[in-house]
């Protein structure tokens, strides 16, 4: 799935096709969004403007990468997940397996999205420090990011509850939406104070 290009990948989105879907796209939101992380930090790198953050740039240069490519695995991780979860839909009802199989094929296709949320928490924390050591001819770059970043968190969160939603076992069910929510919340709020620090300094 990730090695598709734009094209390709956007045809196939929006085409009948049971994936990529949302957890994909989402995920795509976020690669993108750790992409950018990394543009700022290598426009950032060397300059003796920001040499006081040489070390930190550094540093998220190494996290903003890792950050991406666990990103993109995650789109082929979510597809992976659905074949199963759909096979499980067509048991018969009158299976007495049906109902376990189908309950941990639920829970395993929540698991990828679950592991967006997660990951675009680390991204946005990259972002709060970049809005502050990053160079200010790419601010704005900082705030498309953590708009993405926050639309990764936002719609990948769906996508877990939908599948959350339909579990028999409610407290399962009910730990993963609130280790969810909590990330979901982390990642929002830091994403929505980034990009505010970033309208601030635009528009003064």
């Amino acid at each position: 799935m990730k090695e598709l290009t734009l094209s390709e990948f956007n045809t196939q989105l929006s085409s009948a096709a049971p994936v990529p879907g949302g957890g994909g796209a989402s995920a795509l939101m976020g690669a993108l969004s750790a992409s950018l992380c990394s543009m700022v930090a290598n426009l950032t790198s060397g300059k003796k403007k920001y040499a006081m953050y040489q070390q930190d740039i550094e540093r998220i240069l190494k996290k903003a990468a890792m950050l991406r490519d666990e990103m993109l695995d995650l789109i082929e991780k979510d597809a992976e997940a659905f074949e199963p979860l759909s096979k499980a839909y067509s048991i018969p009802k009158d299976d007495p397996e049906r109902d376990s199989i189908l309950e941990e094929k639920l829970y395993e296709a929540a698991k990828a999205p679950a592991l967006m949320v997660f990951t675009t928490t680390q991204v946005a924390q990259l972002l709060e420090e970049l809005a502050i050591k990053g160079s200010r001819l790419v601010l704005s770059d900082v705030a498309v990011a953590a708009a993405s970043c926050r639309a990764c968190a936002e719609g990948a969160a769906m996508n877990v509850y939908i599948n959350t939603k339909l579990m028999k076992d409610r407290d399962r069910a009910s730990q993963m939406n609130d280790d969810v929510e909590k990330n979901v919340r982390t990642t929002v709020r830091i994403c929505e104070d980034t990009y505010n620090t970033v309208l601030k300094e635009l528009l003064s």
